[in-house]
């Protein structure tokens, strides 16, 4: 199936996300989370309407998956800027969904 690797790449990746957006909520200075827990939120539901997208097999998902593929990106550099371990966690699930979107695209 030509699209496994990129359904379980979204699924780690929101997760991750919604793992590491809850975490952020919790940290001292949460007012320097603030873009980091967007970015989780906004990353999860695209790549959650993806996922739904795939499951379907619409086969006109292309503007979606480079918008997932861009988000994971955002999300992915704006988390490695945090020493958090949920942080880095979640930068990794970003990296590799961003990566998996890449690959199905090409």
């Amino acid at each position: 199936m030509r699209n496994e690797k990129l359904i379980h790449a979204l699924g780690n990746c929101i997760n991750h996300c919604n793992y590491c957006s809850d975490a952020c909520l919790d940290e001292d200075n949460l007012k320097k989370m603030v873009p980091c827990i967007r970015l989780d939120k906004v990353c999860a539901e695209a790549c959650a309407a993806l996922v739904q997208i795939l499951a379907i097999k619409d086969s006109n998902s292309g503007d979606l998956v480079a918008y997932c593929e861009k988000v994971c990106r955002e999300c992915a550099e704006e988390c490695e800027k945090h020493e958090s371990q949920h942080c880095k966690d979640c930068a990794k699930a970003c990296r590799e969904c961003e990566k998996a979107c890449r690959e199905f695209a090409a």
